[in-house]
């Protein structure tokens, strides 16, 4: 059955985005964080960065998701929205 998505909540949405970027930004950020402790680049600078850059990726991710909800909220009368197929209940 196929099914539209007609609206996307945008705080719900946007929490869930920030939450994975920031995850996902610290995770990334730990070989900058060896490298930079490598080579000397200054004792406090690589611990401001595994702080700073996921709190930037949460707090840019947070404000591009709604951006993005609410664009697609808009446009959603216009293009019919997101469409996907789902099983209802069927047994293996």
């Amino acid at each position: 059955m196929k099914q539209q998505i007609a609206r996307l909540p945008a705080h719900q949405n946007a929490k869930v985005i920030a939450v994975l970027m920031a995850v996902v930004s610290l995770i990334l950020s730990i070989p900058f964080f060896l490298f930079a402790s490598m080579f000397g680049f200054g004792q406090r600078a690589p611990v401001y960065m595994l702080i700073v850059f996921p709190l930037i990726y949460l707090i840019l991710g947070y404000i591009g998701a709604v951006i993005g909800c609410a664009l697609y909220n808009v446009l959603v009368p216009f293009t019919g929205g997101f469409e996907f197929e789902s099983t209802a209940g069927e047994s293996a």
